[in-house]
């Protein structure tokens, strides 16, 4: 079993097909639910707490700005615990959206930094390319399986 990180990171579709290949998808979903779920968080759905911006500071550098350091406090372990990584290039915002194209930036570069296996591939327009996408995938998290052996 492998902990794969999924770029857009809150993606279900792609958590999902991880899952039915018997990784673990590292997803941005399980990093909000721990906040939400802490006894620790006075006032959701703020759920942040005073080393939530510290933690943003080991992955970006001060001047960058405070919305892309908080989201990498949520992004940042997720990079870290990955074993591998799948990113879906050009996704709308229905498929999963962090919603700051510097954070996205900064964690693909990241992620493709880490020297793990990563599978990158566009967002399909057609059926035939889903189809595609969806066998790449599989093709990716099977290959794997036979890393990990």
């Amino acid at each position: 079993m492998v902990n794969v990180a999924i770029y857009p990171p809150n993606s279900l579709i792609l958590a999902d097909l991880i899952e039915r290949k018997g990784h673990t998808p590292l997803a941005l979903q399980k990093e909000v639910r721990k906040k939400v779920k802490d006894p620790e968080i006075d006032s959701p759905p703020m759920n942040i707490t005073e080393e939530d911006p510290i933690k943003g500071l080991k992955y970006a550098a001060i001047e960058v700005p405070s919305g892309v350091r908080g989201r990498m406090s949520l992004i940042g372990p997720i990079i870290d615990e990955a074993d591998a990584a799948i990113i879906v290039d050009d996704a709308p915002f229905g498929f999963g959206c962090v919603g700051c194209a510097r954070t996205n930036e900064l964690a693909t570069f990241l992620l493709r930094n880490k020297g793990m296996p990563i599978l990158e591939i566009e967002y399909p327009s057609s059926r035939d390319e889903t189809l595609d996408m969806v066998n790449k995938i599989n093709d990716f998290l099977d290959s794997l399986d036979k890393e990990d052996s």
